[in-house]
């Protein structure tokens, strides 16, 4: 029996090294239980993109399409190989400039925190 036995440690009875193991498991399964949930999240954050940008992708050339085709049937109209295009191409420069001259950010501000508004908390399942 040396002076660092470990043989008659008072501290190590069966109830204390239960209780710490209860403990080490505890911990081991909440840190599984948020890497489980971190996983999930990215993996929805993952297909939530994934199908927004193939939506906006499919949105887009469907708008494309549609103008070229608006622009070909105002040529036909007007018996015209290009003013169709002119009118389309007309319209959108009307809109940039009401856009930029009249639509102030507030605009989009207000429609984003209404939009968006306790997004997290909504979608946290857990109850507190």
């Amino acid at each position: 029996m040396g002076l660092f036995s470990t043989e008659d440690d008072a501290t190590k009875t069966p109830r204390t090294d239960n209780l710490m193991g209860n403990v080490m498991g505890y911990l081991d399964t909440r840190i599984d239980l948020v890497r489980l949930e971190t996983q999930e999240k990215v993996k929805t954050a993952f297909v939530g993109t994934l199908h927004g940008a193939a939506l906006a992708t499919i949105g887009l050339m469907f708008f494309l399409f549609l103008n070229v085709f608006l622009g070909l049937l105002l040529n036909d109209v007007l018996d015209s190989p290009y003013w169709g295009f002119g009118i389309v191409a007309g319209f959108y420069l009307v809109l940039l400039v009401i856009f930029v001259i009249g639509v102030d950010k507030k605009l989009f501000q207000g429609l984003a925190d209404k939009l968006l508004n306790n997004t997290i908390y909504k979608s946290d399942k857990r109850q507190a």
